[in-house]
């Protein structure tokens, strides 16, 4: 086992993979910037090292977290997710390095991170797939609305290189073509730096439906169940639910096979996830394969009771995978919301500031992994999710109102919270019921909106004016 591990990242998951290696008596180094130097991920590391003055860019310096990881002494590097978890190039120069990289190979992210790669891969080992086109750079517009007219509208544009719902243009008709080729090609060259875009069958309103999957180096593989990922706003994922409320036995069996079989293709080894989109008639289709811990580990960690990231370090260790498929057993239901410091009646606009107050939600089978705490300055710079809600019941009915009581204790002020907003979907009817599918929020939006509402602080502050008001027209 590893002696220290280096932990290229931060947030909330800088926080878990510390207390993961904490759990195995391992060392652990945080990097950090000038805007994260009062972060809790440094607060509670083993060792901490300055990155740069650049919020963004010590984070992305593959050079100077290689040389950070050897100066401290790491043997193994930790990626987390988001930042360089799925760059194939600092998977490989981390492995040239001598140092032990937690994931799969610089070869796998590479070819799963190509959308078209991944899609010809699966297609070669009869795992299904959207119908679809390679990249379309070579393409002029009248060839592409002759492909768009044979696959049929609605059509959608992604970005080859794409990930987390940037890149990614839905077409009604072949009036909105043109211009959402051209917007998705720029979006895709900004966040990716590579403008290759293809070009998908629509899939009207599916449920996205992702499977946990963890391989060793000798072969092994299985799944953990799956994850119900439908709700989610401009293809950002809202709340997370396992197992999905709307999968059946059955078809639970079919798609973990063909996870397993979408991983055996492309010799994964250590955690990730395959993910699915399923149509109404029940037919699934691969959409990707995240190369990752994904930020909804923890509603598998709950149902299984096994310690994903846990898993991870102990399998790039050179562990065997002492599981199969049998001995995995699943325990009720578990949701995840992510709270995210948004403002929500503003267009869900990022809030970031000064935390005030901090309670977070307790009781039986209530879960937070947060990076918060009182008084901690929200950095203007990052992702806006400040924490995840996880709670587990024996049903999803029972989950869902143990998710309702859990946001109502859940106290941050100082910024804007999305936390009424959770509240309000935990009280639909629709999402009570369990069978909803990705046009949920859009749908629903305009009722799920919380009228806005004041800081208590602010209330009382207002309340004591007026009475001093009235007191003076005595």
């Amino acid at each position: 086992m590893f002696r220290r591990i280096l932990i290229a990242n931060r947030g909330e998951i800088a926080v878990r993979i510390i207390r993961a290696c904490k759990d195995l008596g391992i060392e652990s180094v945080a990097i950090y910037s000038q805007a994260d130097s009062k972060s809790l991920h440094v607060k509670m590391a083993d060792f901490a090292y300055k990155l740069s003055d650049d919020p963004i860019g010590g984070y992305l310096d593959i050079d100077l977290i290689i040389k950070i990881a050897k100066e401290s002494k790491a043997e193994a590097i930790h990626p987390g997710y988001g930042f360089l978890s799925e760059n194939a190039t600092f998977a490989k120069r981390v492995q040239e390095s001598g140092i032990v990289w937690i994931g799969p190979s610089a070869e796998v992210i590479a070819n799963m991170g190509d959308k078209n790669v991944a899609r010809a891969l699966m297609q070669q080992n009869g795992i299904p797939i959207v119908p679809g086109t390679d990249p379309l750079n070579d393409k002029n517009m009248q060839e592409i609305a002759e492909i768009a007219k044979r696959i049929g509208y609605p059509i959608i544009f992604k970005a080859s290189a794409g990930g987390g719902g940037k890149g990614i243009r839905v077409v009604q008709r072949e009036e909105e073509l043109s211009e959402s080729f051209e917007a998705c090609k720029r979006e895709a060259k900004a966040f990716f730096g590579n403008d290759d875009v293809f070009m998908e069958k629509c899939i009207t309103n599916p449920r996205h439906i992702e499977f946990q999957i963890i391989a060793d180096s000798y072969g092994n593989v299985i799944h953990l169940g799956e994850r119900d990922c439908s709700i989610q706003r401009r293809h950002q994922k809202l709340i997370e639910i396992a197992p999905s409320p709307s999968i059946d036995e059955g078809l639970r069996k079919r798609m973990g096979a063909v996870a397993i079989a979408a991983a055996k293709a492309t010799k994964y080894v250590n955690a990730g996830t395959v993910e699915f989109l399923v149509d109404e008639y029940n037919h699934f289709y691969f959409m990707e394969m995240n190369t990752r811990i994904q930020v909804e580990h923890g509603i598998t960690e709950e149902i299984t009771g096994l310690d994903l990231v846990v898993r991870q370090i102990r399998i790039a260790g050179g562990e065997i995978l002492e599981l199969e498929q049998g001995d995995v057993t699943f325990q009720g239901y578990a949701i995840e919301a992510r709270i995210n410091a948004e403002n929500v009646n503003a267009d869900f606009a990022p809030n970031p500031g000064k935390i005030t107050t901090y309670y977070p939600a307790l009781g039986p089978s209530v879960r937070v992994d947060s990076c918060i705490y009182k008084d901690y300055e929200i950095p203007p710079f990052y992702d806006s999710m400040i924490a995840k809600l996880i709670v587990r019941a024996t049903s999803y009915d029972l989950a869902v109102k143990k998710l309702s009581r859990a946001l109502s204790e859940f106290t941050i002020r100082g910024v804007k919270t999305t936390i009424p907003f959770l509240q309000r979907i935990c009280h639909d009817p629709q999402f009570k019921k369990g069978f909803f599918d990705t046009s949920y929020i859009p749908t629903n939006l305009a009722h799920l909106i919380p009228q806005e509402q004041k800081d208590d602080l602010e209330m009382v502050a207002i309340a004591s004016a007026l009475f001093a008001l009235k007191k003076g027209q005595e």
